[in-house]
């Protein structure tokens, strides 16, 4: 095979037309899986639409709180519309080939909005910890402008990390294997294929991995370690448990989110020891099913985005009966 070449620094680097996406290769039934994934879409894409329509039809819930929940809304609806509908052409279709730059541009999606969905379980421990440890301070402190920024520096901080990190990729040379072992144009299996050295793409990788993982997950259980400090210095029991009820939600998506994606990162990434299905699957179950899950266990239980969403149910219903 022809690949075009390009110089680079006086090198001849080797791009290829692009890449062969194989996976899920040794998984029985894995035809049941996708239509556990089809389903996992659908309602991804019903319950945040509904989360997001509500708070923004509510003048009331333009708050930090719900500023902070919409966001999470946001990416949850972005991250899987940019992994399910690709992974049902590759497997269930059978076509598997994607464009060099395509990939890229897959590769940045992907790696952008699972740091943004990470940044925004971390922000929503931020409210959190405000409003338990500072409850009097709590309107001067967590305002909607002050979320506002925070949001926006995620935002504006993994867009430009992760450009940084996925431009580098066209730094390889890619002269023999163009097949990728994933269920999309994966960062750490397309940049092992290279025939030059990749070693500012391991550390970049590296550091990405401290960036979208444990940092945010190292504030998390920080927090909460602030909150519980606190709750135990609480003299009522009934204060102690309406303070704790309402992180359990929270604490939730934090462990469907990060142990799955910490397991898979550090035993496949740094001791590779991890079957390649089996990485396959978890990654994509980790990276699929949270953001189904989050509307589901969080927004939708939070108290006032349940009485206006019962509330537009029963709007509907009257429109309905009218109609017949």
């Amino acid at each position: 095979m022809s690949f075009p070449r390009t110089v680079l620094n006086d090198s001849v680097i080797i791009h290829p037309p692009g890449f062969y996406i194989i996976g899920f290769q040794t998984i029985p039934f894995v035809s049941v899986y996708f239509i556990f994934l089809a389903l996992v879409y659908v309602v991804t894409v019903l319950f945040n639409c509904l989360v997001i329509y509500v708070i923004a039809s509510n003048r009331c819930l333009h708050t930090s709180k719900f500023l902070a929940v919409v966001n999470l809304a946001v990416i949850d609806l972005i991250l899987n519309s940019c992994t399910i509908p690709s992974m049902m052409k590759l497997f269930l279709i059978k076509d598997n080939f994607v464009p060099f730059d395509l990939c890229l541009v897959q590769m940045y999606v992907y790696y952008t909005f699972v740091s943004l969905e990470s940044y925004a379980l971390a922000i929503l421990a931020y409210d959190r910890l405000i409003a338990i440890c500072f409850p009097l301070r709590q309107n001067s402190i967590n305002t909607l402008q002050n979320m506002s920024c925070i949001v926006g520096l995620t935002w504006s901080f993994a867009l430009g990390v992760t450009a940084f990190t996925t431009g580098i990729m066209t730094r390889l040379s890619f002269c023999k294997s163009v097949t990728v072992f994933s269920y999309f144009c994966d960062y750490a299996p397309v940049f092992r294929l290279a025939c030059n050295d990749y070693t500012m793409q391991w550390s970049a990788a590296s550091v990405l991995t401290i960036l979208i993982i444990v940092g945010p997950f190292t504030f998390i259980l920080l927090s909460y370690v602030s909150i519980l400090a606190t709750v135990f210095r609480m003299k009522s029991l009934d204060n102690r448990s309406k303070a704790l009820a309402t992180c359990v939600e929270h604490v939730i998506l934090v462990a469907v989110f990060y142990i799955p994606l910490l397991v898979i990162f550090t035993i496949g990434f740094y001791l590779g020891v991890i079957d390649p299905d089996q990485r396959v699957l978890s990654l994509s179950l980790a990276s699929c099913v949270p953001p189904c899950v989050n509307p589901i266990v969080y927004s939708l239980t939070t108290k006032e985005i349940k009485i206006r969403t019962l509330a537009l149910v029963r709007k509907g219903e009257r429109v309905r009966k009218t109609q017949q």
